[in-house]
């Protein structure tokens, strides 16, 4: 308890330094106040907050619960504990509204003011906790984390500011894997209204059916084989905050029913238990999957999909908006420079290169893998293409050209010239049709002689023979 802070406010002197010598023997730092005014003037210090108030109510210049309305209102989280000789039946509905801990009649034992102070600094320390991660959640969940300069990226950031500011039930996330549907569960909590309470988050697809429902609504003891004691859900553990559904649409038909009256009733019933609870949470859901396709498939509850998708995000994959590349990487390194003690300054041309030549199927996260990788194990300053290891994707999509004889594929790396696009064209079409000129033509659309003068252009003549002219390629026609 060293350390911690006690205000006592109060106006008989021989009381106010009982009280104080006690709790000083009890650990506490102490500081007294025999006004209102005073009390004002110490808690308005550039000093450390008190976490516990103990307070009289009725002072020489005031009262004690109209203080404390005015600190509840400047968002003062210490826990209030009044005393008076005199309370009525309206000061103590009153002082449990403003949300003191307790309202206490005169003379009170030390023993029992003792327990219930030790009480309130339970309920103020995990006050503060919460206030500190919220605080710190907001410093790093703004809707500029979501970063990026192309009209894709802004629109997102745009809407993600607005929707914080909407006291939302439920919320739809979709977009592919990786594309930040995490992050921006993250943003809308801590930036939104319910800042200050939880954000509990669960991956549906992790769990299987029977035990997830176990840790979304909570079970009583002896409900199945295993079940120990009592266990409160992620409903109830989220309550006054943000409870976090990712990858929806992996849940079980039986999970979804629940799921369904649990968002429209705001009740809840634990498993094997017999009551329902309420429970007051924001609701987000995510999925990689279009959930509209797994209705028509009947594997999702259309009535809980519309019921999900009031309010819907759709975050873009990376491929749509390639002018952020530049930012998102620069992040990443800076990132994970503060993991290494090589610190990545350059990425040389060839690097950006391939990095924008590549489509990112993974999207944003496996963008920051490639770079977490690429930075930890950089031997310098510059930042190598021997780490980047990204997939070829020409082979899938030749071997699926091969299957049909009009479609190429075509490799743009930023150093293709025209001219060479237009060889590697040639080439994959006389390979195509095995050298057969007037079957590449026809595939091509152009004339036989066209083709012949083009082929003799970029030095392919090795490669085509022309069956249906009875001629080589060495003859000396011109093109048509």
């Amino acid at each position: 308890m060293s350390g911690d802070l006690l205000l006592v406010i109060e106006d008989e002197e021989l009381l106010r330094e009982e009280l104080a010598r006690h709790f000083r023997r009890d650990g506490w730092d102490v500081l007294v106040a025999a006004s209102v005014a005073g009390a004002v003037e110490v808690l308005e210090s550039a000093g450390p907050a008190p976490l516990v108030v103990i307070s009289d109510l009725a002072l020489p210049d005031g009262n004690g619960l109209d203080l404390l309305e005015e600190r509840r209102a400047r968002g003062d989280v210490a826990e209030w504990v009044l005393l008076t000789g005199y309370g009525t039946v309206p000061d103590s509905v009153r002082a449990l509204r403003l949300g003191a801990h307790d309202f206490l009649q005169k003379p009170v034992s030390l023993e029992r003011l003792e327990l219930v102070v030790n009480g309130a600094a339970r309920g103020a320390r995990a006050q503060r906790t919460l206030r500190e991660r919220s605080d710190s959640g907001q410093r790093r969940y703004p809707p500029e984390a979501f970063l990026g300069q192309s009209v894709l990226a802004a629109e997102t950031r745009d809407l993600l500011a607005r929707l914080s500011r909407l006291r939302i039930t439920t919320l739809l996330i979709e977009g592919e894997t990786g594309t930040g549907k995490g992050l921006a569960a993250r943003i809308l909590h801590h930036s939104g209204l319910r800042a200050e309470g939880p954000l509990v988050e669960v991956n549906c697809a992790a769990l299987p059916g029977e035990l997830l429902e176990s840790e979304l609504f909570g079970h009583e003891t002896g409900a199945f084989t295993g079940a120990n004691a009592r266990h409160r859900g992620l409903f109830e553990q989220a309550a006054g905050g943000t409870l976090f559904l990712d990858e929806i649409g992996e849940t079980a038909p039986a999970t979804q029913a629940k799921l369904l009256k649990a968002v429209e009733d705001r009740r809840i019933r634990r498993v094997g238990g017999e009551k329902e609870i309420e429970v007051d949470v924001q609701i987000l859901a995510a999925s990689n999957r279009d959930l509209r396709v797994r209705v028509d498939e009947g594997t999702f509850r259309e009535d809980l999909y519309h019921r999900l998708s009031v309010l819907t995000v759709e975050l873009p994959p990376l491929r749509a908006r390639m002018e952020d590349l530049n930012e998102l990487v620069w992040a990443a390194v800076a990132e994970f420079n503060a993991a290494t003690p090589t610190k990545v300054k350059v990425i040389p041309d060839g690097v950006w290169r391939k990095l924008r030549a590549y489509a990112w199927p993974g999207n944003v996260r496996e963008l920051r893998n490639v770079i977490e990788r690429s930075v930890l194990l950089a031997t310098g300053p510059v930042l190598s293409d021997r780490w980047l290891s990204l997939p070829s994707e020409s082979e899938p999509l030749r071997r699926e050209a091969a299957r049909d004889p009009t479609a190429m594929v075509i490799s743009l790396d930023g150093r293709t010239t025209l001219d060479g696009i237009e060889a590697s064209i040639l080439s994959e079409a006389l390979e195509r049709m095995d050298g057969n000129v007037s079957a590449a033509a026809r595939l091509l659309g152009i004339t036989r002689q066209t083709l012949r003068y083009r082929i003799e252009k970029h030095g392919l003549a090795e490669r085509g023979r022309d069956e249906e002219a009875g001629a080589d390629l060495d003859d000396d026609s011109g093109p048509a």
